[in-house]
This record gives C-alpha cells, sequence and structure tokens, in this order.
C-alpha cells in the first residue's frame, strides 16, 4: 500500500506564493503519473497539474503560467509551486499517483490552501 503525504499548504495573500510537497512511501513516481487536484467548498475536485513518467506535463487553464509541477524521485516526491496566487486558488489540495497499466490510484490526505488578505 502506498501513502501520499502533502505539506506546505497553508494562509497566503493574495499574489503570494506555495509550495505543495507531496511524497510517497515507496519510489513510485518514475512508475506513476503525478498530480495535483483541489476541491473549493461546495465545487467538485478537479484537476491542477500532471506530471507523466517522460517528464510530459499539463496544467488546467486556470493555472497555466502560475503553477508548476515538478518531480525529484530520489526524493520520491512531487511538487506544486504556485505564484501569482489568486482568492479563486482557494481549496484542499490533494496529491495523486496513478498507474493505468497498474490499475492503480492513490490519494494524499489533502492540504488547505487559503488564499486571502
Amino acid at each position: 500500500q502506498v501513502q501520499l503525504v502533502e505539506s506546505g499548504g497553508g494562509l497566503v495573500q493574495p499574489g503570494g506564493s506555495l509550495r505543495l510537497s507531496c511524497t510517497a512511501s515507496g519510489s513510485i513516481f518514475s512508475i506513476y503519473t503525478g498530480g495535483w487536484y483541489r476541491q473549493a467548498p461546495g465545487k467538485q475536485r478537479e484537476l491542477v497539474a500532471r506530471i507523466f513518467t517522460d517528464g510530459w506535463t499539463n496544467y488546467a487553464d486556470s493555472v497555466k503560467g502560475r503553477f508548476t509541477i515538478s518531480r525529484d524521485d530520489g526524493k520520491n516526491t512531487v511538487y506544486l509551486q504556485m505564484n501569482s496566487l489568486k482568492s479563486e486558488d482557494t481549496a484542499v489540495y490533494y496529491c495523486n499517483a496513478e498507474s493505468l497499466l497498474l490499475g492503480m490510484n492513490y490519494w494524499g490526505q489533502g492540504t488547505q490552501v487559503t488564499v486571502s488578505s
């Protein structure tokens, strides 16, 4: 069983930055797609960004140019650098690891990000 542990959330002012980290209990991100999702109150969970095993990335339109996803296989960690934060980025952010080949999908417990003055 793989465990994903997120960290780095918190309260930040509009225009500020945060970096989220997701550390896995095993060396999985070299063979699993790593992703960040978020869920705001009263809304469905939505994809924020993903990084594939070959390093290719994709982003939600709402965060393109502001957020960057990256991966450190040596540390079993996926990061989400969030810049120019807006109030609408406020949500619980969840880390995800997925392998369609293996049919496995894991979620972290979530970390709260609040953007407010």
